[in-house]
């Protein structure tokens, strides 16, 4: 009888095991993005009252500078300088030409698509913003960062370690997504999609879609 028990509780610890062991990649994937998106709200809360800061401080000869500009360049380089000494950007060291943001579906935005970014430079804390001029006229936004609080180091994609936020002509900023139905925001924010929105699905308490 006691060989037959050390048997069932030899085979009962074999499948406690197994069980773990199956479920510790899931376990550790959702504490790794769990991480990512705590990271991702504190530095929206971080940019948003950057902004709030500028916006007090911006004078009439900033906004003419930017409003005089000679091409996309010169606007960049004008909102790198006014975001420089918050985010403590570093112009001094390039970032790899091998870094390549991907979408959350691995697929990779390509030059002339509207979240591919020319520009790259790394920040404090080890992290990477992207800055892009849209160049648009009206209510569409002016400029989009993009945040890779990861870095160098893997995933390097949307939604995962990288959000984005939107910024318009009055100095109000959005995080990517904001506008879309909770439909769409699923949607885009899984694995079959760009995970672009994920930066407002995760700011309203949305959940990770497989």
């Amino acid at each position: 009888m006691n060989r037959y028990w050390k048997v069932e509780h030899t085979i009962l610890l074999f499948v406690i095991i197994g069980v773990t062991l199956l479920l510790m990649p899931f376990s550790l994937t959702n504490t790794r993005q769990a991480n990512f998106i705590s990271k991702w709200n504190e530095r929206y809360n971080k940019v948003d009252y950057m902004f709030q800061v500028i916006n007090a401080h911006i004078t009439n000869d900033i906004i003419k500078s930017f409003e005089d500009a000679k091409g996309s360049g010169e606007r960049t380089h004008l909102m790198l300088q006014l975001i420089k000494p918050y985010l403590r950007v570093n112009t001094q060291k390039s970032v790899p030409r091998q870094y390549h943001p991907k979408y959350m579906n691995k697929a990779r935005p390509f030059k002339g698509q509207l979240y591919y970014f020319d520009e790259f430079y790394f920040t404090e804390n080890n992290g990477i913003v992207g800055i892009k001029d849209l160049n648009k006229e009206g209510s569409g936004p002016d400029f989009m960062l993009m945040f890779d609080i990861n870095a160098l180091l893997p995933p390097n994609r949307w939604g995962k370690d990288i959000f984005g936020i939107n910024i318009y002509n009055d100095g109000k900023i959005e995080p990517i997504g904001q506008g879309m139905s909770m439909d769409e925001l699923k949607k885009d924010c899984s694995n079959s999609g760009t995970g672009v929105s994920c930066s407002y699905y995760y700011k309203i308490g949305g959940g990770f879609e497989e």
